[in-house]
């Protein structure tokens, strides 16, 4: 994978429901204090810095902490370290670090490690090229142990907005071999990956949270499809079973399963390459948004469980979100074609729509788009490729005119626009516009919070008036769960904890 897909921008493996036939599971879940988590992504990276995919991440959050941590109800909270203390120019951090902390492998956590996994994310080690591994980190320029033993991080430049990149995981110091046996503090052990078959945890007897986890062991099991997945949650061989539609979540037996749901923070985007003609003409990014009805895609594809979007963030990001920018796009078939005709297409286009054959929600999304753009006389052709595909060609190679994707984030409203920056890694839809590069250098450099948010709500109207692509809705999040467990939470985020997780009692 190209080295320049960074975690800004994580490729969610939202409702991955595949055709492949079901591979044979009929094994029932361990009725002991174990659970089953079915996915439908194979695991990938299992290092912290390098991470990349959503489907890995929501494994390794149960394994590796960083210094504040997110909680199911998006409140960022410290973690391994106690206290923050940020400067009023916000260009130094310094944290308090929690005492009576062991990693997996027994070493006792101290100030030195975070030092160490601090200066690695940021790519400041002696053995590295100065390239961060976690890009949100590169404004980092120190890491040092104050004489006082707390960990101060001195940045190029005042950030505001980066307290919740600390949430980074911790690493023992010296430590490189996190891909193939991960160390953390988290409430569980790595203990094995089988490709194409699972990755096991097992309980964290020396957690420092008194009295968790209440699991034993967790197994993340890999599943063809949602179909397969399905058939083994009705089989009994899956526990939990995150990202169904809410037409599968209304079949299950609910004397079996508690259907558990919260807003997923996820963007799902009609992505629209501006560098490519005709993309690259404002009149025909805007008649595609005027085109298309948001409403009757999330029908279509999530049966109404989905919020609609007219510009690139979540409501779920809160005060952030610019509530006055709603139904900026809502379908006006008359003024789709009159700014084509402005435009010069009349008379319409072909155009392809490359889309990761594995995440069937962004096919049939793609199909659905395809169906409505024909009112404006655009042709577009699906062309489904697989997810390594997709990453090298559409993501990192940028060779493509459309494709559908959702995007995740950190639950950082800089982490949703800051792929927007012309210069961004992330930004695959290849977008520039001055206006915004300098409202996005702004931001981190202001204090104030209502003044942020302000910042925040210009970058999302000048987005929007650019029509930079096509914003389709935010997918609940819809999950099952056995009646045999308790203290399941769906998370704001691409999150599986399972600290909390515990059989009920009888």
């Amino acid at each position: 994978m190209h080295q320049s897909v960074k975690k800004s921008l994580v490729f969610a493996s939202v409702l991955a429901l595949g055709t492949t036939a079901i591979a044979g599971c009929t094994k029932k879940a361990d009725v002991n204090n174990n659970a089953v988590v079915g996915i439908t992504q194979e695991p990938g990276i299992f290092d912290p810095h390098t991470v990349v995919a959503a489907g890995d991440e929501e494994i390794i959050f149960n394994v590796y902490e960083g210094l504040m941590k997110f909680d199911y109800e998006g409140n960022l909270n410290p973690c391994l370290a106690t206290d923050v203390e940020i400067s009023a120019d916000a260009s130094v951090y310094t944290f308090t670090i929690r005492e009576g902390v062991k990693f997996h492998d027994g070493s006792d956590f101290d100030a030195n490690d975070v030092v160490y996994s601090l200066k690695r994310a940021a790519g400041l080690l002696e053995t590295q090229d100065g390239t961060a591994l976690v890009s949100e980190l590169d404004s980092i320029t120190d890491v040092q142990v104050t004489s006082d033993g707390r960990v101060e991080v001195t940045l190029e430049a005042g950030n505001s907005e980066l307290l919740s990149f600390f949430t980074v995981g911790i690493i023992p110091e010296g430590y490189d071999n996190c891909q193939k046996a991960p160390v953390g503090t988290g409430p569980f052990k790595f203990e094995s990956y089988t490709p194409g078959q699972s990755v096991i945890l097992i309980k964290n007897d020396n957690y420092w949270q008194k009295g968790l986890p209440y699991l034993d062991k967790v197994t993340f099991k890999v599943c063809a499809d949602m179909d397969a997945g399905l058939t083994e949650l009705a089989n009994g061989s899956i526990d939990i079973f995150p990202y169904l539609s809410k037409d599968r979540a209304d079949q299950l037996d609910p004397a079996k399963y508690n259907i558990e749901s919260n807003g997923s923070n996820m963007v799902q985007i009609f992505a629209l390459n501006n560098a490519v003609e005709p993309l690259n003409d404002v009149r025909v990014r805007q008649a595609i948004n005027y085109a298309i009805n948001r409403k009757d895609i999330i029908s279509v594809t999530m049966d109404g469980a989905g919020v609609e979007l007219a510009t690139a963030m979540s409501p779920a990001m809160g005060s952030y979100y610019d509530t006055s920018l709603d139904g900026s796009f809502d379908q006006d078939i008359e003024k789709a074609k009159a700014l084509m005709a402005e435009a010069g297409y009349e008379n319409g286009f072909d155009i392809t729509c490359t889309v990761p054959s594995s995440y069937l929600i962004h096919v049939n999304t793609a199909v659905e788009l395809a169906s409505e753009l024909k009112a404006i006389g655009i042709n577009m052709e699906i062309k489904q490729v697989d997810w390594a595909t997709w990453l090298e060609s559409v993501y990192a190679g940028r060779q493509y005119e459309t494709t559908v994707i959702a995007l995740t984030s950190s639950y950082a409203p800089y982490d949703v626009v800051g792929r927007y920056a012309s210069t961004s890694d992330g930004n695959f839809i290849n977008y520039s516009n001055p206006e915004v590069d300098e409202l996005l250098k702004k931001i981190p450099l202001t204090a104030d919070e209502s003044e942020r948010t302000e910042l925040y709500h210009q970058v999302l109207a000048v987005l929007t008036e650019d029509a930079c692509s096509a914003y389709i809705q935010d997918p609940t999040t819809i999950t099952a769960v056995s009646t045999r467990l308790e203290g399941y939470h769906v998370y704001p985020m691409y999150v599986q904890d399972m600290s909390q997780v515990k059989l009920v009692e009888n």
